[in-house]
């Protein structure tokens, strides 16, 4: 499994933090960018090139890292077939894995310190997806609003 990360100048010190925590733990990382701190970057490069990576490559997922978090998710979230939500606890982090099976993992940069934010990593990965009747039909029903809305766009 591969771990793609893409983060902006506002998340971009933490996307470093969190690689170098990732490739500790003997993951397999691609940093998509930035590749060094530029202050007048923005997010929806960065985002939209993780969430296709993960898109083409169900069994890979993502981090993505800007200040507050909302501008990769919303950008991510954009993409068919990925479920991005907010890491903002250990709670949300593990909720979102084992509830609604995300496949994007989005870190405010400006909020969040190095140890919580290896904390929330290390939840999101180690939590499955809980393939429990409610949270299939949930899944469906959001496969479902995709194919509505690129048959009608």
């Amino acid at each position: 499994m591969t771990i793609y990360l893409g983060a902006d100048h506002g998340g971009w010190n933490l996307k470093e933090a969190v690689k170098k925590f990732l490739l500790e733990q003997g993951h397999v990382v691609q940093d998509l960018g930035n590749d060094h701190l530029d202050p007048d970057d923005d997010y929806p490069d960065f985002s939209f090139t993780v969430a296709t990576q993960v898109a083409v490559d169900p069994e890979s997922y993502g981090i993505l890292f800007c200040g507050n978090a909302q501008g990769v998710c919303i950008t991510a979230n954009k993409v068919r077939g990925i479920r991005a939500g907010i890491g903002y606890s250990l709670y949300a982090a593990q909720t979102m894995r084992k509830d609604d099976d995300t496949n994007i993992l989005c870190l405010a940069g400006r909020v969040l310190s190095e140890p919580e934010a290896r904390e929330i990593v290390k939840t999101w990965l180690e939590t499955p997806f809980d393939r429990r009747e409610r949270y299939m039909r949930r899944l469906k029903k959001l496969q479902q609003l995709e194919e509505h809305i690129l048959k009608n766009a």
